[in-house]
């Protein structure tokens, strides 16, 4: 599973806002909302995410080994 945790730390490390996201870079308020949800988005996404907060991508997601597999 893919999980958003390290976005929404390196968000704030940032200085952005999801209102920044969305009203001053671009960013979808759909793409904020799948996100808090857990939903996907796409590799576009994230590379914009990584380019707008000069990062990595896994600063950006992680992978959760399901523990029922």
């Amino acid at each position: 599973m893919i999980s958003y945790e390290p976005f929404w730390a390196t968000l704030k490390k940032a200085g952005e806002t999801t209102y920044s996201l969305i009203n001053k870079h671009g960013i979808s308020s759909a793409t904020i909302n799948r996100m808090k949800k857990g939903g996907g988005i796409t590799t576009q996404k994230i590379d914009d995410f990584c380019e707008i907060l000069n990062c990595e991508v896994e600063d950006i997601i992680k992978y959760l080994k399901d523990i029922n597999d």
